[in-house]
């Protein structure tokens, strides 16, 4: 789930937050598009005019981070599984690695100002960051509105909780055949954003199924964002058909994959490691 905010909000929360709670407890692709020419090949992402000058300012924030990949490189119609880090890992992604992606975003976050608050709020400052949620409301009476203009220019794939993440997955798969990669952050965040992580929910399952009835065979990166080291590592795709072939049930699938994505955090934590694959 995407809740990547404007850089300045992180900069006046941590302000913020910090003097009003001094006292306070703290391809290789093998599949075969009909559409689809591999000589033209995507390489960026469509943003709106405005986004493009935001994300210029905000490498103020997010400093450039180390891309290491254990396999091929991500390359076209592929879907990244990555940890959240709150805004970090979403945004550094964005600014840095120059990939067409579309990122999954809790739809609450992309319709409109007002759901965007009540969700910004109460959810994100005060369940998954642990704000007050006195301040969390009065913080986002500035923040939201600068979140929403952001937001308007990601052009994030709002994902459901019920029926309507058929459009999700409808409008994600469109975005496979357009070229775009689909960044989910599928992390188990109910107690916040950990550097180990509890477990992975399915929805990317029921994406690789969906896309997979399109004839198209999605290629799945783990990825890793380690904030302390900035060291982003991505690990060597495996086909969905692959995954399926495999004969384990989703919740089998989930585990899997978020096991392989702490051992990827294991691995950024490891400097003889990192220096050997830079």
């Amino acid at each position: 789930m995407l809740t990547g905010f404007l850089f300045a909000n992180e900069i006046f929360s941590q302000i913020f937050y910090n003097l009003l709670t001094q006292n306070l407890p703290q391809l290789n692709l093998k599949v075969t598009f009909f559409f689809y020419n591999l000589s033209m090949q995507k390489t960026k992402s469509k943003r709106k005019w405005y986004f493009r000058l935001l994300k210029k300012l905000t490498k103020i924030r997010y400093k450039k981070p180390t891309f290491i990949y254990l396999g091929e490189e991500i390359s076209n119609s592929g879907v990244i599984l990555c940890n959240h880090e709150g805004t970090d890992s979403p945004m550094t992604f964005e600014i840095y690695s120059n990939k067409p992606v579309r990122f999954w975003g809790a739809n609450e976050m992309n319709s409109g100002l007002i759901k965007m608050y009540k969700y910004q709020s109460r959810v994100y400052f005060h369940e998954k960051k642990h704000w007050n949620l006195f301040l969390a409301r009065l913080f986002c009476l500035i923040a939201s509105p600068l979140t929403n203009l952001f937001y308007s220019g990601l052009n994030l794939i709002s994902t459901y909780k019920d029926a309507r993440f058929a459009k999700t997955l409808k409008e994600s798969v469109s975005a496979l055949k357009d070229g775009d990669n689909i960044m989910i952050f599928p992390e188990k965040s109910d107690d916040g954003y950990k550097e180990v992580l509890d477990g992975f929910f399915g929805g990317f399952i029921m994406l690789g199924e969906y896309a997979l009835k399109n004839q198209i065979d999605v290629p799945i990166y783990i990825a890793y964002f380690n904030k302390k080291n900035k060291t982003f590592l991505i690990d060597k795709p495996i086909l969905y058909s692959e995954l399926k072939n495999q004969a384990l049930s989703k919740k089998e699938v989930a585990e899997k994959l978020c096991s392989r994505c702490n051992e990827l955090g294991a691995l950024t934590n490891d400097q003889e490691f990192i220096n050997l694959h830079k």
